[in-house]
């Protein structure tokens, strides 16, 4: 490793390369180039790897403040489950499991009290489930409770609904709204025609805002033994609902649970049911990381043409060194270190800048919900994203030194004095 790192002497004449004209401090124009070039190059890759991040992050935290890590499910006509007693048991034991609770899914038609329809999903919670581990809706609450206890006589039951739903409806808590449960559809046997469903009379006392469009727009969360009812599951249930320690390692429980539970049981994971979204994040990431890294391939162009002039003008002081005892692998790790000079400095700054330029857009920047699932730009910087591009840059900046390098070593110290 010492033949290939440069003695104190030589690094002395390597910053003195980097130098401007004889006599100043100052480093020359083509250095302030090279190390802005990096610069630019860490930061942005900073910057857009900290923001891909954050949106898969924040994605990944909206969606697991109403939905669990995973559900087990039942293949069958009706998809229910009649003894998810047993199961529930069977699932706590898991040794990565931090809970477990029985769920109801279904949709149904909801209208307002002026008939203005919506389409939404419905979930049926244990009262006060979005204060344990499954489920974190409590902490999205923004107006009302959990607990499903509906104030007025005449309704059927009680709903926390989503925020932006609560707008389109304009129902708040101590309203009422009507419901449909589309199950409940029943073809009359004297008639022969469809008999319509019954309707719901359901009192708001809730609002939650997960900052998820699709769950703020269109979920209606209500107590489990309302939904049973309202989707005819009697005792039943839709699902079992899980949450890990872990929910990057929800692959491999789900695979072993699945094994344990056996058929006629499947496990669905919040992964394979956003496999789209999180896919094209992680390609959005790659794309526009290889990208952003071709700024540091122009960076290294810069060195190539800077250290190449530092030859051409320099090539009788190389001959003096050499003549004076400095072998061509000094002349060679002289310009090594100047590229390593080039590439710390730069990517040091950069990576500065990059931290600064993150922090401070970090969820100040508005986006379209609509569009996004999201409403504010989220940028979360991880220390294996910083390390990789810190290690690169400071790489491709010592690459960039081989042409000069071996150029400067193959001059003969005759040839180069008598080059001026």
């Amino acid at each position: 490793m010492s033949r290939w790192w440069p003695t104190a002497l030589e690094r002395r004449i390597a910053l003195r390369y980097l130098r401007g004209q004889r006599g100043t401090r100052n480093a020359s124009l083509q250095t302030v180039i090279a190390i802005g070039s990096i610069t630019l190059g860490v930061s942005a890759l900073v910057v857009v790897l900290g923001v891909m991040n954050g949106l898969r992050n924040d994605l990944r935290d909206r969606i697991l403040t109403a939905s669990p890590h995973m559900r087990v499910l039942s293949y069958g006509p009706n998809l229910r489950i009649d003894d998810w007693r047993r199961q529930l048991k069977l699932i706590e034991k898991d040794p990565e499991v931090v809970a477990a609770a029985p769920e109801v899914a279904s949709q149904s038609l909801v209208q307002n009290s002026a008939g203005y329809p919506e389409g939404v999903f419905v979930s049926g919670l244990e009262p006060g489930a979005g204060t344990n581990v499954v489920v974190h809706l409590d902490s999205a609450i923004k107006q009302g409770d959990l607990r499903f206890k509906p104030k007025l006589a005449d309704v059927d039951g009680a709903v926390v609904i989503g925020s932006r739903l609560a707008e389109h409806l304009s129902a708040y808590p101590g309203d009422v709204i009507y419901m449909y449960a589309p199950t409940a559809a029943r073809v009359s046997r004297i008639t022969g025609t469809l008999n319509p469903p019954r309707r719901w009379a359901m009192e708001v006392t809730g609002i939650f805002e997960t900052g998820m469009y699709i769950y703020d727009n269109q979920y209606v969360m209500m107590s489990l033994e309302t939904a049973q009812h309202f989707a005819g599951l009697d005792t039943a249930v839709s699902a079992i609902a899980v949450r890990l320690k872990d929910s990057w390692r929800v692959r491999p429980v789900a695979e072993r649970l699945q094994a344990a539970l056996g058929y006629p049981y499947f496990t669905e994971t919040w992964q394979s049911k956003n496999t789209t979204l999180f896919s094209a994040l992680q390609l959005e990431k790659l794309a526009m990381a290889v990208v952003i890294f071709f700024i540091m391939i122009v960076a290294a162009f810069n060195i190539v043409g800077t250290l190449t002039m530092v030859v051409a003008f320099k090539t009788r002081e190389i001959g003096i060194l050499q003549a004076m005892g400095l072998p061509a692998r000094g002349v060679a790790r002289v310009f090594l270190a100047q590229g390593a000079v080039v590439g710390l400095l730069g990517t040091g700054i950069g990576l500065g800048l990059g931290l600064v330029i993150a922090s401070v857009v970090d969820k100040r920047i508005h986006i379209n919900p609509e569009i996004y699932f999201i409403d504010r730009l989220p940028v979360h910087v991880e220390a294996l994203d910083v390390l990789i591009v810190a290690v690169a840059s400071v790489a491709v900046a010592v690459l960039a030194t081989i042409p000069s390098s071996r150029r400067a070593s193959r001059l003969v110290p005759v040839d180069a004095i008598r080059a001026e």
